[in-house]
This record gives structure tokens, sequence and C-alpha cells, in this order.
């Protein structure tokens, strides 16, 4: 018998730690399950699916992308598209959802909540992952996303609660009040979510109850996993949109870069959030900054080098690009 497909978006602000939460339950998922990840990056190269699946293969984990920061653009077509090809190409026995940490996830709900996903998805438990030390930041609680991030959720994750001092959590549970929210709050570190918590049913039956804050739909180029690198090596690719600016980078695999320079030139950019692998002369390392602290990661095997940059100013990008190249060579 065909049975709707328990589908969970994973969402949070930028560097929360949505991906290191996927990989987490990917890691713990039952070993006879096929389960499908989509993710949505703001930036336009794309890096987090390749992160995920670099540690999946093999293993009953199907990822599809949707670069460019607007999972619902046209309707939310480029999602749907990309969702229809992992339900059909993988067969998943659950979804999970990760819209960019700049996206409104109301309008992904909506999108699945169509008519002709009813037979076939069964949206359950959406999880907001919040750094709550933030609540003091108005660049948060000011923004729009980040509040409407909490409105929607089924479950309030507190992030990084190793990293608190104080009365954070109980900070976290009034500031839900003042949203007008109520959804059950729990801690958790280094992504270690339960997965009894994706399986509480969605309360997005009146979803329209949760005020929906227009969001622009900005110009911009979404990159193409069947574009060309032009044969200079290497493919930049802007955008721009909820007040924040990204560029990013995709090298050609002939490109191998000195990791005695990579590692403190990335650690010297100031930026809302940088993601990058890159192969280099001392094997091939994922590197991700969140709050001005720089994680690196062993793998195994990428298809090519990327970063990208996302910050509320935009970068020199230019003199980024000279600076990368000077520190690689091309064979």
């Amino acid at each position: 018998m065909f049975r709707q497909i328990p589908t969970n978006i994973i969402t949070g602000f930028l560097g929360v730690g949505k991906t290191t939460a996927i990989q987490y339950l990917l890691t713990h998922k039952p070993a006879d399950e096929r389960w499908a990840v989509l993710v949505n990056e703001f930036g336009e190269v794309g890096i987090d699916a390749g992160l995920l699946s670099n540690e999946q293969q093999a293993t009953g984990v199907f990822m599809r992308e949707v670069p460019g920061g607007c999972m619902c653009c046209a309707a939310g077509i480029p999602m749907q598209v990309a969702l229809s090809q992992l339900i059909r190409q993988a067969k998943p026995d659950r979804i999970l959802i990760e819209p960019t940490g700049l996206g409104h996830p109301l309008e992904v709900i909506r999108v699945l909540q169509q008519p002709h996903y009813q037979d076939v998805l069964d949206l359950r438990s959406t999880i907001t992952l919040v750094d709550a030390r933030k609540l003091s930041d108005l660049r948060y609680t000011d923004n729009d996303t980040f509040n409407q991030q909490l409105q929607v959720a089924d479950r309030v994750v507190a992030h990084k609660a190793d990293l608190y001092s104080g009365n954070e959590i109980e900070q976290l549970v009034n500031y839900l009040q003042t949203l007008a929210c109520d959804p059950p709050v729990v801690s958790c570190t280094e992504g270690q979510l339960s997965l009894t918590w994706l399986d509480t049913g969605s309360q997005h039956s009146s979803i329209n109850d949760v005020e929906s804050q227009q969001h622009s739909h900005d110009q911009h180029d979404h990159f193409q996993a069947d574009e060309e690198i032009p044969e200079c090596g290497y493919l930049r690719k802007d955008n721009q949109s909820e007040g924040y600016f990204s560029s990013g980078w995709i090298f050609s695999p002939e490109f191998e870069f000195d990791y005695s320079k990579l590692e403190p030139f990335l650690m010297g950019i100031e930026a809302e959030r940088l993601k990058a692998v890159f192969i280099t002369n001392e094997g091939i390392f994922a590197f991700n900054m969140a709050d001005s602290v720089l994680k690196v990661q062993a793998l195994d095997e990428v298809m090519d080098s990327r970063i990208e940059i996302i910050g509320q100013q935009p970068v020199d990008a230019a003199a980024l690009e000279r600076q990368l190249l000077a520190m690689a060579v091309r064979y």
C-alpha cells in the first residue's frame, strides 16, 4: 500500500548548526530506511549537500540542493522540481528539508501543503534551532525571518547549550511568549537531536494564523549544476537578498590550494557565515565559520573546491579572488 512520506523541516538562522544537526540525524537513522534531504542555501554555489553526502554515501541517504536562497521563487517551482526528483529517484521513507538560514519557512510549509502533495507527504514536526544567546542582539530579534522561524516551530531546540552561561533558556521561553507562540523548548549540543522529536504532528493546519511578512524575490541568477566552468578554471556567483550579501566561488579540481596559507586566510575573513571545501596539498578539508570560530573537518573526496561568504556587507570579491588564486597551483 502507498504510504505518505513523513516530512520534516529543520530550520534556524545563519550559523545555528542546522547542517550539523542533520548530519547527526542521518548518522542515527534506522539502518533499513532510505532518507532524502532537500537543502536550500542562500549562496549560489551550494556546499551543504556535498558535506552531507560525503559522510553518507551508500547508507541509504539521497540529496538534492536548491542554491540561491529562495526555495519559494515562482510559487516554489525550484523546490517542487527538486522535491519531485528526490521522491521519484529515492523513494524515501523520510524527507528532511533544510531551508536557508535567511529563508522564510512559512512559505516552504505552504508549498508542502498544496493539494498535489496531500496524498504524498505527511508533514510532521517543524524543528527550529536557535542559539538563545542571540536574543540579546537586536540584529536577530528585529529580523522578521528569525522571528518567523520561531513562530512556525512545532519544537524549538536551544542549540549550543553548552556555551550558555545563565538563564538563556528561560529568556527564550519568555521571548516565545512575546511572539504569541508556545512550542515545547528543549536543548542540545553538537546537533544531537532526538529522532523522537521528528514525529510530533505538525500544528500547521491553520498556518494562516502565523503572520506572513511579504518577502522580496530579489533578482539573482541561480547557478545551474550543468553550467560550465570557464576556461580560467573557476566561476564566481553573487547573491543579495533579505539585507544580506553572498559571494561564492567554484574552482575546478585542477586547482590545489596551499593549506598553510589557506587556513589563516579564511580565519581573517570578516563575515556572518563562511563555508568552504578545498582540495589542498595536505588533503581535502571542509571549513565552517560561525561566530568568528573556524572549524575544520577532513573529507574523503569532493567534486571541486568551493567557498561561500555571507555577510551584511558585501565583501571585496575581486581582492579575495586574487588572494585565493595566489595560494593555488593549477595542474
